[in-house]
């Protein structure tokens, strides 16, 4: 068995019993009044997408699935620690799941930040946009935000007229996954077996990554 599915595998079975009973971390619980989700999740879409973005290891023991808005003050103040946490430990997965559910902005940044991903640029574009406070959210203040990150902007936009079918369906199935895991909004980090839907600082990414492994060590 292959690294690929021995992961599938493994966090298939952690989901499964996350939506049939839903494993929380540092207190976090399932909304008041949840009812079971009718739609079917597809665990190889949420772990393996071609088309969506990644980052940290590609061969990291833990994998991390992060859900997040651009208009999200909480995605905002967590994205710098967790990103910084990839960095430093050398052996995490990073699923960038790019959630637009708050503003009509949220869907500009997700379909920019996503375009840049034609350019090889996603994580320039994306660390640019999460750190624009939310009244900069404008077209003008995120295209200023692109260019001094790098992003050419004449190609952006190229790609963003021809991959805009490419773009909508990554965005349609990361809600269904979204639907489908019943989040509650964002942020929201599957890690390992757990779901966190709340925002964590540097310590409290460590300490989850460090339950996720200490999990995995004892099957």
């Amino acid at each position: 068995m292959n690294r690929r599915t021995l992961m599938r595998s493994v966090v298939m079975t952690a989901l499964l019993a996350m939506l049939a009973a839903p494993q929380t971390w540092a207190a976090q619980g399932e909304m008041p009044g949840a009812q079971p989700s009718q739609t079917p999740l597809d665990v190889e879409a949420l772990l393996f997408d071609p088309k969506t973005p990644t980052g940290g290891n590609p061969e990291g023991d833990v994998t991390i699935v992060a859900f997040f808005d651009y208009n999200c003050g909480y995605c905002k103040q967590s994205s710098p620690a967790l990103e910084k946490l990839v960095k430093e430990d050398g052996k995490i997965r990073l699923v960038y799941k790019d959630w637009p559910i708050l503003a009509k902005s949220s869907v500009s940044a997700a379909h920019l930040a996503l375009a840049a991903n034609y350019q090889n640029k996603y994580q320039a574009a994306h660390k640019a946009l999460i750190a624009l406070p939310n009244r900069s959210m404008t077209d003008a203040k995120m295209s200023a935000a692109l260019k001094a990150a790098g992003i050419d902007l004449a190609r952006l936009s190229a790609d963003l007229d021809k991959n805009a079918a490419e773009i909508g369906a990554i965005l349609v199935r990361n809600n269904q996954q979204a639907e489908a895991l019943q989040l509650p909004g964002t942020p929201v980090y599957l890690v390992g077996p757990y779901k966190v839907a709340a925002s964590l600082d540097y310590q409290g990414f460590k300490d989850v990554v460090a339950d996720a492994r200490k999990r995995a060590s004892e099957n």
